[in-house]
């Protein structure tokens, strides 16, 4: 297996094709109509809020609105990826959750990586060069792809593979649509990278297409299933609108320059 942080990771069981909505989703929900703060956690473990952790990341490092990327390759495979150099961030959630949005928000490109209207265009590992270093690594979409099973099992068995295997990974970041949170492959992959003790970051984007009640809610709820792992933070995120896009990206440049 690969390392990750000194630690063992842990195999990535192959994603199963199809999952029903999870039941019980909106049991995770609490009352709260109080939108609170996206806190993160520091390097020493301390919680810092989302301006905090913005305000330091544009002071040493001017303005952290985007990252900028240039694109190296594609690979169908782990065995054909380019090689290592560097630490890797991934990229990954289900087909139909925007992910490809996300990377052209955070970038501050439209065409970083191609947005169409049917989801499931990303069948292949595509690796971005950062400036600065480190690579961001977009992984094929899960689930909602108009694709051959075959095909989408391919896919899936790939993104397993890279996931477990690839000794450059250093964090993943899970783009997750805010009005269906908890959905069982986000929650499988959270599972995965606290038991291979593996920073992830969840997004729950689309948050524009919510009121801010029902973006507390599903806040709240993420927040509450990952509370027992000390790796995971949750943030909300809007491609469209540009929310929580500072924290996000102050958050993939402190992961890309600690596994440096």
């Amino acid at each position: 297996m690969a390392e990750a942080h000194g630690n063992q990771r842990i195999c990535m069981a192959l994603i199963p094709l199809h999952y029903p909505p999870p039941s019980g989703a909106r049991g995770l929900y609490n009352n709260s109509a109080e939108l609170a703060e996206c806190n993160f956690k520091d390097h020493q473990g301390n919680r810092v809020t989302e301006t905090e952790r913005t305000h330091k990341a544009n002071k040493d490092r001017g303005s952290a609105d985007r990252l900028t990327v240039q694109f190296i390759s594609s690979a169908p495979s782990l065995r054909k990826c380019p090689r290592p150099d560097g630490p890797e961030i991934a990229l990954a959630g289900r087909s139909n959750a925007g992910k490809s949005s996300v990377l052209n928000r955070i970038t501050g490109s439209r065409t970083t990586a191609k947005v169409g209207k049917t989801p499931g265009r990303t069948r292949l590992l595509n690796f971005f060069a950062v400036e600065g270093g480190g690579r961001l690594v977009d992984l094929p979409g899960y689930g909602y792809a108009k694709a051959a099973r075959s095909a989408q099992h391919e896919w899936q068995a790939t993104v397993n593979d890279y996931l477990s295997n690839r000794e450059a990974l250093r964090a993943v970041v899970l783009v997750s649509d805010v009005r269906h949170p908890g959905q069982r492959f986000d929650m499988e992959l959270l599972a995965w990278a606290d038991a291979s003790e593996l920073p992830l970051l969840v997004l729950l984007n689309k948050a524009d297409k919510l009121g801010r009640n029902a973006q507390a809610k599903a806040l709240k709820a993420m927040q509450r299933a990952a509370e027992a792992m000390p790796l995971v933070d949750v943030i909300l995120f809007s491609a469209t609108s540009g929310l929580g896009n500072d924290a996000v990206v102050a958050w993939l440049r402190e992961h890309l320059n600690a596994g440096a």
